[in-house]
């Protein structure tokens, strides 16, 4: 099954040599899942023909707003419109649940109580998962017909589910620890609050459920393509 990444930005440069772009988190994430990838940098204005150029899609996280104003965003808008009306399965992560919601009628914004950085547990359906997080906007108001799906205390829309094709999560279950300790570095320090990074670099001693999340969307995606 081919899973189409749209990547939405890029990784710091100082990460890449040793982490990899975003689209290949997603694909070390997801390599048990009998999936193969191919990577369109919407960010740089690589845009596929259309929705059915790939059997499902994954939209990244990104250091960028969904409602801040980029050429690139509302063809992608147009775009995640295009794939839930033809029904073709639609993933998104982070900026990517965010700009998904959006698209669909929902609303975003910058949350007043700072950020969520590193290890979060949500309330999943009753079940408690821990993933990574690193994010300061959320979704407020999910988009009509939306289901709830996971929430934290920080972040009450965690993960919806919209409609029968589409899922989202707000954290980053492609961030392991390693990946979060080297971004606080590279990228968290002078933005992010120091006390919520010195406690998110404690918390990459424990364990995460991102295998978890890895199953769950890859089966999401093989079975929407199957329906």
């Amino acid at each position: 099954m081919l899973i189409g990444i749209l990547q939405t930005g890029h990784a710091p440069d100082a990460l890449r040599p040793t982490h990899g772009d975003y689209p290949d988190l997603f694909a070390r994430l997801l390599r048990d899942q009998g999936l193969d990838f191919r990577a369109w940098a919407v960010v740089d204005g690589q845009f596929p023909e259309g929705p059915h150029d790939a059997e499902g899609w994954l939209i990244t996280g990104s250091r960028h707003g969904a409602y801040e104003s980029h050429p690139w965003i509302p063809p992608l808008e147009a775009l995640i419109r295009d794939i839930v009306a033809a029904r073709v399965p639609l993933v998104g992560i982070c900026f990517g649940h965010q700009i998904v919601a959006q698209a669909l009628g929902g609303t975003v914004e910058k949350h007043p109580g700072g950020w969520s950085v590193g290890r979060t547990e949500y309330d999943w359906e009753g079940e408690r998962i821990a993933l990574n997080a690193w994010h300061q906007d959320q979704v407020v108001t999910p988009p009509p017909g939306a289901r709830v799906l996971a929430s934290s205390p920080f972040c009450r829309n965690a993960a919806l589910v919209i409609g029968d094709t589409t899922l989202t999560v707000q954290a980053h279950p492609e961030f392991d620890n390693a990946w979060v300790r080297d971004m606080i570095e590279v990228r968290g320090r002078g933005v992010v609050p120091d006390p919520l990074l010195d406690a998110a670099k404690l918390a990459t001693a424990q364990p995460l459920d991102d295998t978890i999340l890895a199953q769950r969307i890859g089966q999401f995606f093989k079975e929407r393509a199957r329906a």
